[in-house]
């Protein structure tokens, strides 16, 4: 892919970058290194200051900001002016809680004099540059929720950034700059894929966090393994949307069309599978392909669109192939299934699309579908519910709906997913643990978590 601004509503080629040389990219890395030598030494009040700035200046610029991510990338403006505000909401919250997340541990006495020590302790201390792959679905979010943890331990950050979002990159290391972080704190790495692996096997870049697809994800921790350092991995997701009995439909049906279609779909978090207990089935089904129906696509920069375009020409065809394998193999459509009216030949677009009577031969039953695209299952009871949403090879999130605490306590123990939303949709927040199992990757983002990922967890023991 090559590095370019490719506007997704009109398929026009706004910008394009020449990839960093080897040369450029050597500058970088020898940048990070020395920047990481006294970025490690500053008190956890001199990085807070620096974050806040980085914050303000963030908010100042949301609505310049949210055009360029929505030109780059297609989400609705008005979307991408929360997601602007979302990342320094967060900046502000790991500048503030940092020290404390970071404080030392000291063990009981008991187990310190069983020790033979006088005193002992656990000190988090950075690790040093740390190299993001990060993908273009939330061009700030995915980067700040790593780079302000990050940055707050006193690592360093290199950013490799998706190639369809140049200037959202090109905009977060300045971002940094202007807040007054010293140079080589945090940078963009302007280089195709191919380059990845040379930078990470750099001795002086420490460990790497991607957000992207299971391919990329392999790949990524291939390298690190060979090479021994740490990673976290957030990778793709099918998420579940269980709807029992006791839910109150009409809310869970409305919150069912937000939680699939945010970002036009393209979410790892978004719901897409959505189980429904026999009892229900016809009158959630209804509620919901009415609601999916009803959205407003078109021009993303308008304020009144709901659903602007996938981000580029290749994931259409790709959702169009999971879609169509599934009707060639039996599945109904109940909305959509098709280019909308208008943008059959324009941009990149696909009508929200709700499917029923899935069954496992079909490909979208396993595989992601990045767009708002909704499969619709029937449950006969609690245990086929708990079956068909574990049915996936991720484990990114889950929303359960239901007014019975016995059915949450089930959910909430046999949902093989790492976070379960009771009667909500899954959202991220820098105070709760974000992360998946099984093919969703490991580790995790945000809080307390998130921040010690990449710290040296250090043992400090003093002789009696």
């Amino acid at each position: 892919m090559p590095i370019a601004t490719v506007n997704p509503a009109t398929g026009e080629t706004l910008k394009t970058y020449e990839a960093l040389d080897a040369e450029a990219i050597e500058r970088r890395l020898a940048a990070a290194q020395s920047a990481f030598r006294t970025h490690r030494t500053t008190t956890f009040a001199e990085r807070a200051r620096l974050l806040h700035q980085a914050a303000d200046l963030l908010d100042e610029d949301q609505r310049d900001i949210a055009r360029v991510m929505t030109t780059e990338m297609g989400k609705p403006v008005k979307q991408a002016r929360a997601e602007a505000a979302k990342c320094a909401k967060a900046m502000h919250w790991y500048a503030d809680h940092a020290e404390e997340l970071l404080a030392d541990e000291e063990p009981a006495d008991s187990d310190v004099k069983d020790s033979g020590a006088s005193r002992a302790l656990v000190r988090y201390r950075p690790l040093g540059p740390v190299l993001a792959v990060m993908p273009w679905n939330f061009p700030l979010w995915q980067v700040i929720r790593f780079a302000a943890p990050a940055l707050m331990a006193g690592n360093v950050g290199l950013l490799k950034h998706s190639s369809n979002v140049p200037q959202t990159a090109l905009y977060l290391e300045d971002l940094f700059r202007r807040a007054g972080y010293p140079d080589g704190c945090f940078q963009t790495l302007l280089i195709g894929s191919g380059a990845v692996e040379d930078v990470l096997r750099d001795p002086r870049v420490r460990a790497a966090t991607l957000t992207g697809s299971e391919p990329a994800g392999r790949a990524v921790a291939s390298v690190s393994g060979d090479q021994v350092k740490k990673t976290v991995l957030e990778l793709g997701g099918s998420d579940p949307f269980v709807v029992m009995p006791s839910a109150d439909l009409d809310r869970a049906a409305k919150t069912a069309v937000t939680a699939r279609v945010q970002n036009n779909g393209q979410s790892c978090i978004a719901a897409k599978r959505f189980i429904v207990h026999t009892d229900v089935f016809d009158a959630f089904a209804e509620r919901f392909t009415a609601g999916m129906a009803a959205l407003t696509v078109g021009d993303p920069l308008d304020e009144d669109t709901d659903i602007g375009p996938l981000s580029t020409e290749q994931g259409r065809t790709d959702l169009e192939e999971l879609v169509d394998d599934a009707v060639e193999n039996g599945a109904t459509v109940l909305c959509g299934g098709e280019r909308p009216e208008g943008y059959t030949e324009r941009g990149y677009y696909y009508a929200p699309t709700v499917l029923t009577d899935i069954t496992p031969e079909m490909r979208i039953h396993l595989e992601e579908a990045f767009g708002p695209v909704a499969t619709l299952y029937r449950a006969a009871d609690l245990d086929e519910a708990v079956a068909l949403a574990n049915d996936t090879p991720f484990g990114l999130s889950s929303n359960v709906w239901t007014r019975e605490d016995a059915e949450v306590d089930r959910f909430v123990r046999d949902l093989e997913a790492g976070g379960v939303f009771v009667n909500g949709m899954t959202a991220s927040h820098p105070a709760f643990p974000f992360g998946g199992v099984k093919r969703s990757g490991y580790g995790r983002e945000l809080s307390g978590h998130g921040i010690r990922e990449f710290c040296n967890i250090t043992t400090v023991w003093h002789g009696a």
